[in-house]
């Protein structure tokens, strides 16, 4: 009797003992899923980190925008017309006399003597008249060699050619011209004329225009 006893005893505390284990298990595996899932919120709480740390670029766009915005506000006006009020103009006789295949080539120095710059724009023309009154005088304008607008800067010169003929074909006076002056008129475009005297080349003063022929030219000004 006492060995059924013992028996039934030790049968039931083996089963007891396997019902413990079978509930470990059960709680560790239980664990184990817990553990696998736990990185999920983790990876969405860098996707939220990283969604957060992208919003600042509107910002950033938005203030590059403004500062394109002032740079394109940002631009200077429009300059004064050239006269004789803002310039000073130089006449210049040709260094070499013409030849058959060359033209005589003085110059037109027009000289911005302001503290900003100037625009000269449309025909400027030049009249020589003879100094003796012998009735040789001629006019002429740079419409047709070029008038475009040329800006001076303050203190800068736009110098246009004036091209002519000071040998005379006919006759032995060879160098002897119709219209010989040692002065000029010049008009800025809608100016009114300035006289100036006729300087030599090299622009020391005693120069003389000497235009043998019944017209002359003027060129297109240029900054130089």
């Amino acid at each position: 009797m006492r060995t059924r006893t013992s028996t039934r005893i030790a049968v039931a505390g083996a089963l007891a003992a396997l019902s413990a284990l079978a509930l470990t298990g059960c709680n560790s595996g239980d664990k184990a899923d817990t553990a696998a899932g736990a990185p999920a919120p983790a990876s969405a709480s860098a996707s939220s980190s990283g969604s957060t740390a992208g919003s600042p670029e509107a910002p950033s766009k938005a203030s590059s925008g403004s500062g394109s915005s002032g740079g394109s506000s940002s631009g200077g006006g429009a300059t004064a017309a050239c006269t004789t009020q803002n310039t000073s103009a130089q006449f210049r006789q040709s260094a070499n006399h013409a030849s058959a295949s060359q033209a005589a080539t003085g110059s037109l120095r027009i000289t911005n003597s302001s503290g900003a710059a100037c625009t000269l724009v449309g025909p400027t023309v030049v009249t020589v008249t003879d100094d003796a009154k012998r009735g040789g005088s001629a006019s002429a304008d740079n419409s047709e060699e070029g008038s475009d607008a040329v800006d001076i800067p303050a203190g800068g010169t736009a110098t246009a050619d004036v091209m002519y003929t000071d040998v005379n074909t006919e006759g032995t006076a060879r160098l002897s011209c119709r219209t010989e002056s040692s002065s000029v008129k010049v008009a800025l475009p809608k100016d009114a004329g300035t006289t100036v005297n006729v300087m030599k080349a090299d622009g020391s003063p005693g120069g003389v225009f000497s235009l043998c022929a019944d017209s002359f030219k003027l060129g297109a000004f240029s900054v130089r």
